[in-house]
């Protein structure tokens, strides 16, 4: 028997300490609807189902595999979502940053003040803008990190 399409939402949402309200609002969608379509009340459509393999970092295939998903439905999904933000990129390449800068050693002081200051003006900025309080809670840890990287 399949796995009820609602229940694998609401585990996804829970291995990610989200809740309703905050995957509502990644989705653009009322906290109600997320309460209907984990309970199985209603069935999520296409772009529904690629935003939730957006978060989740799945693809949508993966999201409805073995489910109670209508075939029909499932045939129309996209092949690939995008799964990562902005701040997952700045994240990635600021730690790129810094290990370059840590591999330069002293021969690297010289460029540490320009790399902190820029950094520390991207991620203020991307803290600024997140409506997500891990997403803030990542940034807000590399920039304590960054700062940390006083010449």
């Amino acid at each position: 028997m399949d796995e009820k399409l609602g229940r694998r939402i609401a585990a996804h949402r829970a291995k990610l300490a989200l809740t309703q309200q905050e995957l509502a609002d990644r989705l653009g969608v009322s906290r109600v609807a997320v309460s209907h379509l984990e309970a199985g009340l209603s069935v999520p459509g296409e772009r529904t189902v690629a935003l939730l393999a957006g978060v989740f970092k799945v693809e949508p295939h993966e999201l409805v595999a073995g489910t109670d998903y209508p075939s029909a439905k499932a045939e129309r999904l996209p092949v690939v979502v995008a799964r990562h933000t902005e701040a997952d990129l700045a994240v990635a390449l600021c730690e790129a940053d810094l290990a370059w800068l840590d591999r330069l050693g002293v021969a690297g002081a010289a460029f540490r003040a320009d790399v902190r200051h820029d950094w520390e003006v991207r991620l203020a900025f991307l803290i600024d803008g997140s409506h997500d309080r891990r997403e803030r809670a990542e940034l807000a840890a590399l920039l304590h990190r960054v700062r940390s990287l006083r010449t």
